[in-house]
This record gives structure tokens, C-alpha cells and sequence, in this order.
């Protein structure tokens, strides 16, 4: 089966006060339509940027990304980002929110009963419409997640792309936020890549889990399937013998790698050119894909 996303012998370096920083190294990745691969691994391993780079909003130096046979040059509507901040607009309402994103991907394809009827699906998927006339300042961390994955999935993308999107919430709401997750994207077969630091996170969402090694010249060490059928339940696999195989053995790669030399440092002096900075002080640009 001809995959849908696939990167090529990506590498990527950064110019720093220091000299080049070699970010990341042949990076080879093919992912399936429908399927849910996580980015885990150390700081500093380069997930973001590999995120970045498919999103569009990162050139690779060397190898590049393929969505559905194009090669990746700029954002666009077919890949949405959902950063763990937010990035809602905090003068607009939670439905205006929404509506934006929809406005500039469908102006040209729906009439306003259409988008209207578009945005309340999107918001009551994610259990917000009840909330729909509050601003961003109103509402929980949580709640604003919720919108953000709304004006994500409103968007129809082919790829959702996920930057520690629970990274900042309390347990309990991370673990709600997760199970709505598992849900949307079972019913509608989302194709998405998640960076995460948590393992159970991981272990609980995906089918593929990508293991990165330690940068400079991160690449990619290790891809473990995961095999547990869904839909999933965590109280359920909390006493499952082979879901505990399978989370100690990215613990195992994790701890492996404890050692692998102090990359803290150097992450943090690049992290301003890993990741491109997102401001809510202006709306997004019509080619933009965050969310």
C-alpha cells in the first residue's frame, strides 16, 4: 500500500552563535492513511522540528516530506497543527475561533448554513458548543484544547499534526482529552502524528510508536508497533500483560539513552529556530495550517 505521508532521508542543521547544529539525520518514515504514529524521545531529539518540517513550516536542508504523492514546501489546509499552547485568538469567541479556520478553508465550497451547521458539528465532537460564546480568557485549559482540536478537525485535514497537545494539563483533563481523542479518530480514521513525552500516552493512542535517539544528528532508533486492538480502554490495559511489554519497552529505550551526553544545553539554544514562533496577536494567513 502506497503510503500517505513519507519522509525521505530528511536532515536538517541550524545555524547557531556556536556553528551549525546537525538537528537531524536521515530521517526515513513512510505513514499510512488512518494511521496514529507518536514522536517520542529525549529533549532536544529533533520531534518538533520533524513536525515542523512535515507542517511545512520548517525546510529540511538535505531529503524532504511527500503528502499524497506532493512534495511539502509550505502550510496548507490538508495539515493542521495543534500546539500545546493553544494559539486561539483571545478577543474572538470560542465559535468565532472555529469559524475562521472554516471560513478560509470553505468560503469557496459552503454557503453559510453549511459552515454554520460545519462549526456546530466540529465544537459538539469536542463537547464545547455549550460554550460557544465564551472567549479564550473564560474558559479552563482544558476547554481551550477542546477548541483547538475543533478548529483543527473543522479544517478536514488529511494529516493532524500534534505538539504535545495535553503536555500542560492536569492528569484528569489529560486523560478526558485523550479518550475524546481516541474516540474522533476511530470514527473518522484521522491520519495523525503526536510528539508526547509520556509513554502510557503513547502506548494508549497509537499504532506505531517512533523512538527518536538523542541529537545532534538525531535520527530515528527504533519503530515499535503497537498491536492492542480498539477501541481501547486504560483501565482495562492497566492489567494487560502485553500493554505492559510494550510500555517498558520504549522505558527501556528511553533509559538507554539517559546517558547519551547533556543535549538540554544545546536544544534550548536552537529551540527559537526549531520552532517557528505562533503569536496569536494577528490572525492566521489563508495558507496557514495551525490550530
Amino acid at each position: 500500500m502506497k503510503p500517505l505521508l513519507e519522509l525521505s532521508s530528511v536532515g536538517m542543521h541550524f545555524e547557531t552563535p556556536g556553528g551549525i547544529f546537525d538537528a537531524l539525520r536521515d530521517v526515513n518514515l513512510r505513514i499510512n492513511e488512518g494511521e496514529f504514529v507518536s514522536l517520542i524521545g529525549h529533549s532536544g531529539c529533533g520531534k518538533s522540528t520533524v513536525l515542523n518540517i512535515v507542517a511545512g513550516l520548517l525546510q529540511a536542508t538535505r531529503g524532504g516530506a511527500i503528502l499524497a504523492g506532493r512534495e511539502v514546501t509550505a502550510p496548507g489546509p490538508e495539515r493542521a497543527v495543534v500546539f500545546q499552547n493553544h494559539s486561539l485568538l483571545p478577543w474572538l469567541s470560542v465559535w468565532d475561533n472555529v469559524a475562521l479556520a472554516v471560513q478560509e478553508v470553505f468560503r469557496r465550497r459552503m454557503n453559510r448554513a453549511e459552515m454554520r451547521d460545519w462549526i456546530a458539528h466540529n465544537l459538539e465532537l469536542v463537547q464545547m458548543l455549550h460554550a460557544r460564546d465564551k472567549r479564550p480568557g473564560e474558559i479552563s485549559g482544558g476547554m481551550k484544547q477542546r477548541v483547538g482540536i475543533a478548529r483543527a478537525l473543522a479544517m478536514q485535514p488529511r494529516v493532524l499534526l500534534m505538539d504535545e497537545p495535553f503536555g500542560a494539563l492536569d492528569a484528569l483533563t489529560r486523560a478526558r482529552l485523550q479518550d475524546t481523542l481516541m474516540q474522533i479518530q476511530t470514527a473518522q480514521g484521522n491520519t495523525v502524528i503526536m510528539i508526547t513525552h509520556d509513554v502510557d500516552e503513547a502506548v494508549l493512542l497509537s499504532d506505531r510508536i517512533v523512538m527518536m535517539t538523542n541529537g545532534p544528528s538525531a535520527t530515528i532508533g527504533e519503530i515499535l508497533p503497537i498491536d492492542l486492538p480498539r477501541p481501547r480502554d486504560r483501565l482495562m490495559l492497566a492489567d494487560n500483560a502485553h500493554y505492559n511489554r510494550l510500555r517498558h519497552r520504549v522505558l527501556r529505550f528511553l533509559h538507554e539513552r539517559d546517558d547519551d551526553g547533556d543535549v538540554a544545553g544545546v536544544a534550548a539554544s536552537v529551540t527559537a529556530l526549531q520552532t517557528p514562533a505562533s503569536s496569536p496577536a494577528s490572525p492566521p494567513k489563508k495558507s496557514a495550517a495551525s490550530a
